[in-house]
């Protein structure tokens, strides 16, 4: 069959199965011949295509044959070399079939069941990794530094210290790039390791289906015999009670075994609004990496990374870059990398079609939606998250109505740069201290004011905290 045609079955299938379940199931697979009524179907593992085969089989069957094509059997295969084809699946991997098979008339001898078969835990499909994510695709800075060196240590393949290894920032900071990055390198290092990356919301997806299935053993003991799991942004398991159940005992069955776990999220685990207590706990039990908001020079190193591999790839080959472009990018977009990133990769492509060297002219008039939408916003409670870290109090106590010295300063700190860099009154202000009156968000101004003119300390944390707040 042609490509084409594989191509109107797939479009077909999309519409009728919905974007998630095509995702998961469907995009991964591929024709891989027709021939005497049976259509050959290539799929990356033994339990994707026992799973496509028992849900999807029959659909797909009667898809392929309204677009002329003659199939009364679909036979499900895994490629002996599914090294590549997902985190999860070494290079030992064998083949193995799957039958879907034309339902049976009366007149003709009923088709072959397809035999059960047991899906072992490195044939679990993961999320695909990217292949640009790995550690050397990587601009290491102060900001990102810690948690570069701790993904490096668990990408050797070794016992380590610390488990689980939970990596937690914003949007666009190098979480997904370094958990990517870890799996390549296992893949290279430790191709005997059975290592699972896909993101919280797989997780949920597939114990779900389990459930609905009937399969939760099988999920069970597929998710539980992998040697390395890796899953990103746990935030969206928050509030969903069986799956972090699920979740909870999959975590201690790796541990117990000393089986390495990688975490990623949006903020800490103590932040995470409904997530269950022993689970917080248990993530906070290993290593525990903050990924800063990008500092200048980290931005410009970025920039200067990917203009250059831009540049030499040939597709902008020669196009000219004036002095001081990239400087002014790194200053103006302090967002994420990934908006810093997609502002250059545009720049590029603009001069390119207009065949004009790249100013900071062009710059400015191609950019200009980016640059105003990266105009730095402090927010009151990006300014007490970020001192409740700096001085190392809870962010509940920072804002609760405990008086120690060494809570209250902080808070005082915190009270005097959200009057200093936000818009926001001071009544505004005493609601986002826990209720407090303006008078008392008064005293604690002008106390800091006071003070700063005596405690260099203060001083020197003062302009540390404003330039953190403005980078």
């Amino acid at each position: 069959m042609a490509e084409d045609s594989w191509g109107q079955v797939r479009n077909e299938l999309l519409k009728a199965l919905g974007h998630n379940n095509f995702v998961t199931w469907i995009e991964p697979l591929k024709l891989a011949g027709l021939k005497g009524g049976i259509a050959r179907i290539e799929v990356p593992t033994t339990f994707m295509g026992e799973w496509v085969s028992r849900n999807f089989g029959e659909q797909i069957r009667q898809v392929l044959q309204r677009t002329g094509a003659e199939v009364d059997r679909l036979e499900f295969t895994v490629p002996r070399m599914t090294a590549g084809a997902s985190p999860a699946a070494p290079a030992r991997a064998t083949e193995r079939t799957t039958e879907t098979a034309k339902p049976a008339e009366p007149t003709r001898k009923p088709a072959r069941a397809a035999a059960p078969v047991a899906a072992p835990a490195e044939e679990l499909p993961g999320a695909p990794l990217d292949a640009r994510f790995t550690f050397d695709s990587f601009v290491v800075g102060k900001p990102n530094a810690l948690a570069h060196a701790a993904a490096r240590r668990v990408a050797e393949g070794g016992p380590v210290t610390f488990n689980p290894l939970f990596l937690y920032g914003g949007v666009g900071l190098g979480k997904t790039h370094l958990m990517h990055a870890i799996a390549h390198e296992l893949q290279a290092r430790r191709p005997d390791l059975r290592v699972l990356y896909l993101s919280a919301e797989q997780f949920m997806y597939r114990f779900v289906q389990a459930l609905r299935d009937k399969q939760v053993m099988d999920f069970k003991s597929l998710f539980r015999s992998v040697d390395v799991l890796m899953v990103d942004d746990v935030q969206f398991i928050a509030g969903k009670d069986s799956t972090q159940e699920e979740f909870f005992h999959t975590f201690n069955a790796l541990v117990d075994q000393n089986k390495q776990i990688v975490i990623s999220a949006d903020r800490a685990p103590g932040e995470i609004k409904d997530l269950e207590e022993r689970i917080k706990s248990r993530l906070q039990c290993g290593l525990v990496v903050d990924l800063h908001p990008t500092d200048y020079e980290l931005r410009l190193g970025i920039l200067q990374t990917k203009a250059e591999q831009a540049r030499d790839g040939g597709q902008y080959r020669g196009l000219e870059l004036a002095p001081g472009v990239l400087e002014f990018l790194a200053h103006r977009i302090t967002t994420n990398v990934r908006v810093l990133e997609g502002a250059l990769t545009r720049l590029f492509a603009f001069a390119s079609l207009l065949n004009k060297p790249i100013t900071l002219e062009l710059a400015q008039d191609c950019l200009a939606d980016i640059l105003r939408a990266s105009d730095r916003r402090v927010t009151i409670e990006e300014i007490q998250r970020k001192v409740a870290e700096h001085y190392n109090v809870r962010l509940a106590d920072l804002i609760g109505p405990k008086r120690q010295r060494t809570i209250a300063r902080p808070r005082q700190i915190a009270m005097y740069l959200s009057k200093h860099m936000t818009t926001r009154s001071l009544p505004d202000i005493g609601r986002r201290f826990g209720g407090r009156d303006h008078t008392t968000i008064m005293h604690g101004i002008r106390k800091i004011e006071e003070l700063r003119g005596q405690d260099n300390q203060l001083s020197e944390d003062l302009e540390l905290l404003r330039r953190l707040m403005s980078s």
